[in-house]
């Protein structure tokens, strides 16, 4: 299992705009063979950012995944981004 965390920015007046444009990706991703979670969401304190969460089953399925998510337009409007990738090895309750 991976897990692929972070966050981006954006223009803080654009965010919600951008985020409601992001609907079909997410749908897209959660439909997608290995796709276990799919969330970007705002942050509720800095007006720019978005929080980026993923899950997946394994580094082949988020790769069959990763050349149909965002558009071009979604891509320019990224200012910048700080998202790494978790390689899960077990998984506990909490």
């Amino acid at each position: 299992m991976l897990i692929i965390a972070g966050s981006l920015r954006v223009e803080p007046g654009t965010r919600d705009a951008y985020l409601s444009g992001c609907g079909p990706v997410i749908a897209q991703a959660r439909a997608t063979a290995g796709c276990l979670d799919f969330l970007l969401a705002a942050d509720p304190l800095e007006p720019d950012r978005i929080h980026v969460y993923e899950r997946w089953e394994s580094p082949e399925q988020l790769a069959a995944f990763r050349g149909s998510g965002l558009d071009d337009a979604q891509e320019a409007a990224i200012l910048g981004a700080d998202v790494q990738r978790y390689l899960i090895s077990g998984v506990e309750a909490p």
